[in-house]
């Protein structure tokens, strides 16, 4: 018996990183997981993964996995996630927006088109997920919703500013900001339905075939926490008691209580 028998998880950005651990740890855990993602099949990115690739790899174990390929800077693509994700498993409980993009460099020199990309999927499409997938969950009494943030969220400490709050990601920040204030604000809302709303980061750097083509934090220069400390920290927020866990901005090690170094990318335990 699994932590999560007999629930039905929407995960968007599954096809490579954070979204497959949790993914894949929510399978072994008894869930039948939505993979949603662009990426469908091999070959269609330039990043190794596919939700094809990880949706076979679950039930080669035993899990159930559906692949359910979306464009999520779309809105009339993200529209269909949830409906074609209960078609395929079954009513939805568990709503991981994990789904993001950055692209570095100074704000205000930001093309238009990048800031419409980042703001569409991390800010715009988990807002219009959670207005699907939430009617359904206080019906039923119960519901998880994680919406992945990042500490690129919190304000720059200063003047003076150190270099690690000025690495070019003003416009990710922003709408990891939005996210947080997206995941208190439903959580405030929706307590005393059994529905949960929270939002987890990672308290270090997690190398994921995307940030190593673009992220200048590499392990010469951030700490690399372990792989897979996120989806068990995920595990940890979306298998508490229905309801009795919300509203938390957490972060990965912090929440597992396993040590991590201290340094300006420290972050103090909210849970």
């Amino acid at each position: 018996m699994g932590s999560m028998d007999g629930r039905v998880a929407v995960i968007t950005g599954a096809s490579r990183g954070i979204g497959q651990d949790i993914a894949e740890r929510f399978a072994a855990e008894g869930a039948a997981v939505a993979l949603v993602a662009r990426t469908l099949s091999p070959g269609q990115s330039r990043l190794p993964g596919s939700i094809s690739e990880v949706a076979a790899g679950i039930r080669e174990r035993g899990g159930r996995a559906a692949a359910v390929p979306a464009d999520l800077t779309r809105p009339e693509e993200a529209a269909t996630v949830l409906a074609r994700a209960e078609e395929l498993l079954g009513p939805v409980d568990t709503l991981v927006n994990n789904a993001g993009v950055n692209f570095y460099g100074p704000a205000l020199k930001t093309p238009e088109k990048r800031y419409e990309v980042m703001a569409r999927m991390m800010v715009h499409t988990p807002f219009r997920l959670c207005q699907s997938a939430v009617p359904g969950m206080v019906e039923r009494g119960r519901g998880w919703i994680l919406n992945i943030t990042s500490k690129q969220a919190r304000h720059p400490a200063g003047p003076p500013y150190p270099d690690w709050a000025s690495d070019g990601s003003v416009p990710y920040g922003m709408c990891k900001a939005a996210l947080d204030r997206l995941t208190t604000g439903l959580a405030a809302e929706l307590h005393g339905t059994g529905v949960s709303v929270n939002a987890l980061g990672t308290s270090g750097l997690v190398m994921t075939p995307g940030v190593a083509v673009v992220s200048p934090h590499t392990p010469d220069n951030t700490p690399v926490e372990p792989r897979g400390a996120m989806a068990d920290a995920a595990l940890v927020l979306c298998s508490a008691p229905a309801g009795t866990v919300t509203g938390r901005i957490a972060y990965s090690m912090e929440l597992l209580g396993r040590p991590f170094p201290d340094g300006p990318w420290a972050l103090s335990a909210t849970f």
